[in-house]
């Protein structure tokens, strides 16, 4: 999207080839997307489903399937949303949702009541990477998440120590891997971050999950 606040509603999309089904450009804001399916073809690669490369976005009771990665922002909240089945291409890290920075400033990145499934044994369903910059103010947040090599990278990384970091009342689920991830449930995640929170996560049966034990 070249322009600020549009919104996408009740719509299919088709990622293009090799790139993004839905784009909010560097330099734009506001981008709402509400009831809609972003999908590939499973034939040849669609990068991402959303990708956000501007401020805020809102991404609500989006389906997004067979494509290498689901949704990658920095900011914004994205909710209520089913996130499954991504489709492998050689060379591919394959996230669901993904964020490679802190948000801009001012802001903060939501993710919360969506269902997430990576049905493959990399990379992640929510991944909190330091690609560009240290982790801070994420709230994830009553989501059930399953699959890839961790269902949740949480942050930590060799930029700095995250912070504001918050991970209460998920579900991990058993139905992909019988770790939740290929490897666990949870990797990378600062103990000693400054507003850091670790609470309620859970497995379906209700046994806690915690960062470092499987």
């Amino acid at each position: 999207m070249d322009a600020d606040n549009v919104t996408i509603r009740n719509t299919r999309v088709r990622g293009q080839r090799d790139y993004w089904g839905i784009l909010q450009r560097e330099g734009h804001s506001g981008l709402t997307v509400e009831d809609v399916e972003v999908f590939g073809n499973g034939k040849v690669r669609t990068q991402f489903g959303i990708l956000n490369q501007g401020k805020m976005i809102t991404i609500r009771r989006v389906d997004i399937h067979t494509i290498s990665n689901g949704i990658c922002t920095e900011q914004g909240v994205v909710e209520d949303s089913y996130l499954h089945d991504p489709k492998y291409y050689s060379g591919d890290h394959t996230d669901m949702i993904m964020s490679t920075s802190a948000p801009a400033k001012g802001t903060q990145l939501i993710i919360r009541h969506n269902t997430v499934i990576n049905t493959l044994d990399q990379t992640g369903a929510i991944a909190l990477f330091q690609d560009f910059g240290v982790i801070r103010d994420v709230t994830v947040e009553g989501n059930l998440l399953a699959g890839g090599g961790w269902a949740l990278y949480a942050g930590a990384g060799t930029k700095g120590t995250s912070s504001n970091v918050k991970v209460i009342g998920n579900v991990f689920s058993r139905q992909v891997w019988p770790k939740g991830g290929h490897a666990g449930p949870v990797a990378y995640w600062d103990h000693e971050g400054s507003g850091n929170v670790w609470q309620g996560n859970t497995w379906e049966d209700g046994g806690a999950v915690n960062p470092g034990k499987s």
